[in-house]
């Protein structure tokens, strides 16, 4: 596992409980200026070397030099915001010789006037050391949550592409030379991966706090409209969360950390989500929950064992075992949980009737556990009610497995807002 420790620089900056924050700063300061680091927006760590052996993957692409230019999109309202590298992947130092922030113009622009440089413990440049991750310095650049944020960086020299995520809606876009302070970059072209940026952080108010939803390609998004707006479960998630009085209006940023592909016991596409539990979930900044789909790729490759190298076929058991883990590890962080039934998938093509068998015999478990802190019955309102073993198809992409962008607003609208009230 790599070494998370506080780099050198990093800033620790510890979210008091609120009666203790007020006791001890209310006094100089109002209510309404106290804030603490809250993740806004979060991309689940990949290593590159899962895709270079993938169909239509440029080996060229393997080192890269220059400036990247990259669009998030934060879930939270802030005056400030900080951004995390991450070379957890990396087998080299991650050298970055500038780096800044900025409201997004589109593609790769940016609003010239909101450019802000980025500084890592007061100097322009950084060093990340394989398997480390560095926070910037906060960085003076008040965001609104929906709306997106360009974050650029400089690559002085041949850099080995190692931990990325592959999730062309941001908007990743590549040029040679150095424009991390530019309006546009010069001679730019996209790129379908996000590199080395893995979250931002907004300095929100103290009684703000995210909520992380882990798990496969549907939470990633695979199968919703690439240009709607909201398109992933998440973002519509977001959007309700923003203006709902139950889950506290404007104070619950919502977190993406799904890997397309990923399985909870064993690794795949990413990590397992046992390995990466702690770091994509509990790591991240003022988290309060975790909203847990996972397990249908576990399933769905069980029925390719003894064909596939290194792929084993789970029981219902097991995969409940592995949920009952990562609900223990929330727990024993204060992190609540929610758990999530798995999605129906009957005529994808790993369906077969024992899988089903095993969906559904998990599903039971989820729904009649009593160590969560609540289910969101995603099975229920996804599937078709002619027959529930197949995704209602005015929410299918076609694939019979993934959500369209219909079934995406479905899914978070199925989520019992006051399951996300403050603890």
């Amino acid at each position: 596992m790599p070494d998370f420790a506080r780099p050198p620089g990093f800033i620790l900056r510890p979210r008091l409980p609120r009666l203790a924050a007020t006791l001890l700063l209310g006094l100089v300061l109002p209510l309404h200026a106290l804030a603490a680091w809250v993740a806004a927006w979060g991309a689940a760590p990949q290593n590159f070397a899962e895709f270079a052996a993938s169909p239509g993957v440029n080996a060229a692409g393997l080192e890269i030099e220059g400036t990247v230019r990259q669009r998030v999109v934060p879930t939270l309202d802030g005056p400030r915001v900080r951004v995390r590298f991450s070379n957890v992947f990396g087998k080299r130092p991650l050298v970055l010789s500038s780096a800044s922030v900025a409201i997004s113009a589109g593609a790769d622009g940016v609003v010239p006037a909101t450019l802000q440089p980025l500084r890592f413990g007061g100097r322009p440049e950084v060093t990340v050391p394989p398997g480390r991750e560095v926070w910037s310095d906060g960085a003076a650049l008040r965001v609104q949550a929906g709306q997106a944020v360009a974050v650029s960086f400089e690559l002085p020299r041949e850099t080995a592409v190692s931990t990325v995520h592959r999730l062309p809606l941001n908007g990743s876009w590549m040029a040679p030379g150095r424009w991390a302070s530019a309006a546009k970059l010069d001679g730019a072209q996209p790129s379908p991966y996000n590199y080395f940026v893995t979250g931002l952080d907004v300095d929100a108010a103290l009684d703000s706090r995210a909520v992380v939803a882990f798990g496969d390609s549907i939470t990633e998004g695979s199968g919703a409209d690439a240009d709607a707006a909201p398109a992933r479960y998440p973002h519509w998630l977001a959007e309700r969360v923003r203006t709902s009085a139950v889950a506290g209006q404007g104070t619950l940023a919502v977190v993406n950390a799904g890997i397309g592909g990923n399985r909870l016991l064993a690794d795949k596409t990413g990590p397992s989500g046992l390995e990466r539990f702690d770091r994509d979930v509990l790591g991240q900044s003022g988290v309060s929950h975790v909203l847990i789909l996972i397990g249908v790729n576990d399933i769905g490759y069980g029925s390719f064992a003894g064909i596939l190298p290194n792929v084993m076929a789970p029981s219902a058991e097991q995969l409940a075992t592995g949920l009952q883990s990562l609900v223990n590890r929330a727990h024993a962080r204060g992190v609540k949980v929610l758990l999530g039934t798995l999605l129906p998938f009957k005529g994808a093509g790993y369906w077969n009737e024992g899988n089903e068998a095993k969906r559904q015999t998990l599903n039971t478990w989820i729904r009649t556990q009593r160590s969560a802190d609540g289910v969101v019955d995603f099975d229920a309102a996804l599937r078709d009610a002619a027959d529930p073993q197949v995704l209602n198809p005015a929410y299918d992409s076609g694939d019979h497995l993934h959500p369209n962008s219909a079934g995406a607003a479905a899914m978070g609208r199925a989520v019992d807002l006051k399951l996300l009230g403050r603890p």
